[in-house]
């Protein structure tokens, strides 16, 4: 017989040293945000099905939970993304014409927990809607790289892509939806010899570029020699264009970030429309951050709206953050001293942690760093350092 009190595989509880280390990244991370003008929205973690999932593809279906209203018979969604929310709000509750900037972080749920992680992510993001130009993808990935740096994480390293050069390279190649997304999973594999067998129909010049696009990852070179190696396209030459004008900017401006590149990496394919990065730091083998330009997705909703924009886990970042110092905090006895009464409440007033030992618990070690106490001096209330 199962214990009552196990809970289900891949959801945990936090306790209270983590607890604590995610809230003040929530809040740190959401103070960031606020300081490049993002706006803070709290979308519902339940809605409709149908406005949930329409047009964010076939795999964030997979991932969702689904059940039955109660109220209307209407099959509902607990989100697994808020980004196609944060879409919703823009393109029909705020209605905005300009730019519009949102940040949000909640919970998610997913049917099944990408590898070993959590199927309860707590996520943060930022979304910009409104701009179609570079300078929009730029103050995302900027933004990303300020909170990871505000939570302390070390040796940063930001990856960028582009949907399109991909797309450019499979043009003209007729393709089925089951055919393309073998190349795609392929393609993530950097796995050669299936794409050698994937491709064996293509144009020469399609297949060949294809067959080359997993070993185009690494430093700036890989733009000069993907410029060497892929198709004259418009689109392949626009999106290497757009991911050195971005590497120069993040070089000059971040000098102890890391830029590379990954041309292969197929990570959300279907979702976006443009340039897409991920940034890897401290000792995370998986990306801390991913985003990206995805300008589809408010179409759904009625306004096709330019969008880019980046997400992260806040328990993931959590682990792989290195831990802050503990906090000092004031010890107190619990009396009913009315002198007493007021000291404490000044001290945390002014933001000071204060905590009144217990009658009968005074000897019990506590999880909070006391560093000072408060003690009786000539009928006054003072501070001692312990």
């Amino acid at each position: 017989m199962t214990s009552a009190w196990l809970l289900p595989e891949h959801i945990a509880d936090v306790l209270p040293a983590q607890a604590r280390r995610i809230e003040e990244l929530r809040r740190s991370l959401l103070d960031r945000a606020r300081s490049y003008g993002f706006e803070l929205v709290m979308p519902p973690l339940l809605e409709h099905l149908d406005s949930l999932l329409t047009g964010t593809g076939h795999e964030l279906d997979l991932r969702t939970f689904k059940l039955v209203d109660q109220l209307s018979g209407r099959t509902l969604g607990l989100r697994a993304d808020t980004t196609p929310q944060a879409a919703r709000i823009d393109a029909h509750l705020l209605n905005r014409q300009g730019v519009t900037r949102l940040c949000y972080c909640g919970p998610v749920l997913h049917t099944r927990p990408s590898g070993l992680g959590s199927r309860e992510p707590l996520q943060f993001g930022a979304e910009v809607f409104g701009h179609a130009g570079l300078e929009a993808d730029l103050e995302v990935q900027e933004l990303a790289l300020d909170v990871l740096q505000a939570a302390s994480v070390e040796g940063l390293v930001i990856d960028l892509a582009d949907a399109r050069v991909v797309r450019g390279v499979l043009a003209g190649v007729p393709l089925e939806a089951a055919a393309l997304q073998q190349v795609v999973d392929a393609l993530a594999r950097k796995d050669a010899a299936a794409l050698q067998v994937l491709a064996r129909d293509f144009p020469a010049a399609s297949r060949d570029a294809l067959l080359r696009l997993p070993t185009l990852y690494g430093d700036a070179e890989v733009l000069d020699e993907a410029r060497r190696v892929l198709p004259q396209r418009a689109l392949i030459n626009e999106a290497l264009d757009d991911l050195q004008w971005l590497a120069r900017h993040l070089q000059r401006d971040h000098a102890g970030v890391r830029v590379g590149f990954d041309l292969s990496d197929m990570s959300g394919y279907a979702y976006y429309s443009g340039t897409r990065f991920a940034v890897y730091g401290g000792d995370s083998s998986d990306a801390l951050v991913r985003g990206g330009r995805y300008d589809e997705v408010g179409a759904v909703f009625g306004r096709r709206r330019p969008a880019v924009g980046f997400s992260l886990d806040l328990k993931q970042l959590a682990e792989h953050a290195p831990e802050p110092p503990r906090a000092s905090a004031v010890r107190a006895p619990w009396g009913e001293d009315l002198k007493l009464r007021a000291a404490v409440r000044r001290l945390r007033e002014t933001g000071e942690t204060v905590l009144c030992v217990l009658p009968g618990h005074e000897h019990e070690g506590q999880e909070f760093d006391c560093d000072r106490e408060l003690i009786s001096i000539d009928d006054q209330w003072v501070l001692r350092s312990l």
